[in-house]
Protein backbone atom coordinates (compact mmCIF):
# COMPACT_ATOMS: atom_id res chain seq x y z
CA UNK A 1 0.00 0.00 0.00
CA UNK A 2 1.68 3.23 -1.35
CA UNK A 3 0.69 6.52 0.87
CA UNK A 4 0.17 9.87 -0.52
CA UNK A 5 -0.46 13.63 0.58
CA UNK A 6 -1.54 16.16 -1.94
CA UNK A 7 -2.07 19.63 -1.16
CA UNK A 8 -4.81 21.20 -3.19
CA UNK A 9 -5.19 24.92 -4.69
CA UNK A 10 -7.91 26.78 -4.80
CA UNK A 11 -10.29 25.12 -2.88
CA UNK A 12 -11.13 25.49 0.92
CA UNK A 13 -9.32 21.93 1.46
CA UNK A 14 -5.96 22.01 2.68
CA UNK A 15 -4.35 18.23 2.33
CA UNK A 16 -5.85 15.08 0.79
CA UNK A 17 -4.19 11.86 2.11
CA UNK A 18 -5.01 8.63 0.40
CA UNK A 19 -3.30 5.01 -0.49
CA UNK A 20 -3.69 3.54 -3.89
CA UNK A 21 -3.27 -0.31 -3.61
CA UNK A 22 -2.99 -2.54 -7.17
CA UNK A 23 -4.93 0.58 -8.74
CA UNK A 24 -7.34 0.92 -6.15
CA UNK A 25 -8.33 4.15 -3.83
CA UNK A 26 -8.54 3.75 0.11
CA UNK A 27 -8.45 5.79 2.92
CA UNK A 28 -9.81 9.28 1.21
CA UNK A 29 -9.26 11.94 3.84
CA UNK A 30 -9.45 15.40 3.08
CA UNK A 31 -8.25 18.24 5.74
CA UNK A 32 -10.41 21.52 5.76
CA UNK A 33 -12.93 22.00 3.57
CA UNK A 34 -16.64 20.66 3.99
CA UNK A 35 -16.92 17.93 6.03
CA UNK A 36 -19.79 15.96 5.49
CA UNK A 37 -19.36 16.34 1.54
CA UNK A 38 -15.54 15.22 1.62
CA UNK A 39 -16.20 12.47 4.07
CA UNK A 40 -18.92 11.65 1.61
CA UNK A 41 -16.46 11.55 -1.38
CA UNK A 42 -14.29 9.05 1.20
CA UNK A 43 -16.90 6.80 1.42
CA UNK A 44 -18.24 6.85 -2.39
CA UNK A 45 -14.18 5.57 -3.63
CA UNK A 46 -13.34 3.05 -1.11
CA UNK A 47 -11.78 0.35 -2.77
CA UNK A 48 -12.94 1.66 -6.62
CA UNK A 49 -10.55 1.99 -9.10
CA UNK A 50 -8.26 4.80 -8.75
CA UNK A 51 -8.06 5.63 -12.86
CA UNK A 52 -11.45 5.72 -13.41
CA UNK A 53 -12.39 7.76 -10.27
CA UNK A 54 -9.84 10.13 -11.51
CA UNK A 55 -11.68 10.64 -14.90
CA UNK A 56 -15.12 10.92 -13.04
CA UNK A 57 -13.81 13.89 -11.25
CA UNK A 58 -12.01 15.26 -13.41
CA UNK A 59 -12.99 18.71 -14.10
CA UNK A 60 -15.96 18.98 -11.47
CA UNK A 61 -16.33 22.82 -11.03
CA UNK A 62 -16.72 24.67 -7.30
CA UNK A 63 -18.73 27.80 -7.35
CA UNK A 64 -16.66 28.71 -10.42
CA UNK A 65 -13.67 28.52 -9.01
CA UNK A 66 -12.66 26.42 -12.11
CA UNK A 67 -12.08 23.58 -9.60
CA UNK A 68 -13.16 21.85 -6.71
CA UNK A 69 -12.12 19.26 -3.98
CA UNK A 70 -13.25 16.35 -6.09
CA UNK A 71 -10.98 17.82 -8.85
CA UNK A 72 -8.16 18.40 -6.67
CA UNK A 73 -8.55 14.42 -5.82
CA UNK A 74 -8.55 13.81 -9.74
CA UNK A 75 -5.21 15.97 -9.87
CA UNK A 76 -3.85 14.03 -6.77
CA UNK A 77 -4.55 10.55 -8.06
CA UNK A 78 -3.17 11.31 -11.51
CA UNK A 79 0.09 12.54 -9.73
CA UNK A 80 0.06 9.64 -7.56
CA UNK A 81 -0.45 7.15 -10.84
CA UNK A 82 1.72 8.59 -12.63
CA UNK A 83 4.41 8.18 -9.81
Amino acid sequence: MENFTYYPQGVCSKQIDFEITDGKLHNVRFVGGCNGNLKAIGRLVEGANAAQIAELLRGNDCGGRGTSCADQLSKAIDKALAG
